[in-house]
């Protein structure tokens, strides 16, 4: 059966960053408060007149160029997202006709925070069956347009980007160890009023605001989210020890820390780019595992363990060897 091997990765984040001290001027808030609290010092937001499809291509474009792959090559375009550019047609298949692919298939996943890691695992599936050979797999997110500004709750939390994965099929000897080894996806739907988004086509005809008990989502992350990596490397016969990074959904640095703490892994093992990203939603675990490839941290031939945890509530984690 054919491996799902990582080829390329990249990246995108809107040009304005904004800092805490920004935000505190219109909210009743501080750096102080926001730092001790989430880790986040910084995000960026998108400008007006900016789509999700813009940042998806953006990073789609980055992640070809590093894998030396064509967008021609491409026959498989997957886009996780909650803010897609429309309700319909799908944000994938825009960003299948902006770079130029005429072939194969296009759709989004939504899966909100857990979005990028469920693509993962769906596309890893796909290339598995042989019935395509390379995939896009994509995170992108604009979720400066669902906050309650507000808000300081939530408006402090969250920012914009994109995240982009080249994957390739290739038979095992080929691979040579390399690829995804193991995918496991969770939902349990009790929860879906602790965090979501307070309108929708099919109820209110609105958008509609996100809304969060904090405390509770806090409080249900780390336990299923430890608990998804210990059951993903035990499917890939490893043990948590083994795992060199760990990539976690970057919500918040204090769940970061009490996952990490709760695995038994030191935090110079762990991605961290929630101080200056923020929460991105499905784009969070994309944009970490590239900075942390992109700066050299990441290197070819070890284990990563991507993990998130989002809205519904859904989790999962993919573990692969770079």
């Amino acid at each position: 059966m054919p491996v799902a091997v990582l080829r390329g990765t990249g990246g995108a984040l809107p040009p304005r960053r904004v800092t805490n001290d920004e935000l505190a001027a219109r909210l009743a808030t501080s750096d102080a408060w926001i730092v001790e609290r989430t880790g986040i010092r910084a995000r960026h937001l998108a400008p007006p007149g900016m789509c999700t499809s813009d940042l998806a291509v953006a990073a789609a474009q980055a992640a070809l160029v590093a894998a030396g792959t064509p967008a021609q090559a491409i026959d498989l375009v997957v886009v996780a997202t909650s803010t897609p550019d429309r309700t319909f047609p799908a944000t994938a298949t825009a960003v299948q006709a902006r770079l130029g692919i005429t072939g194969g298939a296009a759709f989004d996943l939504q899966a909100v925070c857990s979005g990028f890691v469920y693509a993962l695992a769906v596309a890893d599936s796909l290339l598995r069956t042989a019935a395509y050979r390379r995939a896009l797999v994509i995170g992108a997110e604009l979720f400066s347009r669902i906050l309650d500004w507000d808000d300081r709750a939530t408006a402090v939390l969250f920012g914009d980007g994109a995240g982009a994965v080249v994957l390739e099929a290739m038979e095992p000897a080929e691979a040579q160890g390399r690829g995804i080894l193991a995918a496991r996806l969770r939902a349990d739907g009790r929860y879906g009023d602790l965090l979501y988004v307070d309108g929708g086509p099919g109820t209110t005809g609105t958008v509609g605001r996100l809304r969060m008990q904090g405390r509770e989502v806090f409080r249900h992350a780390v336990v299923n989210l430890a608990d998804i990596v210990h059951e993903t490397a035990i499917l890939a016969g490893v043990s948590v020890a083994d795992i060199d990074w760990l990539v976690p959904h970057q919500a918040n640095r204090r769940i970061i820390e009490a996952t990490a703490r709760k695995l038994g892994l030191p935090m110079e093992r762990v991605i961290v780019t929630v101080d200056e990203h923020a929460n991105t939603s499905a784009a969070s675990v994309p944009l970490a595992l590239d900075q942390g490839i992109r700066d050299g941290r990441i290197r070819p031939g070890q284990l990563c363990l991507l993990e998130a945890m989002g809205g519904g509530f859904t989790w999962g984690a993919v573990l692969l060897r770079i």
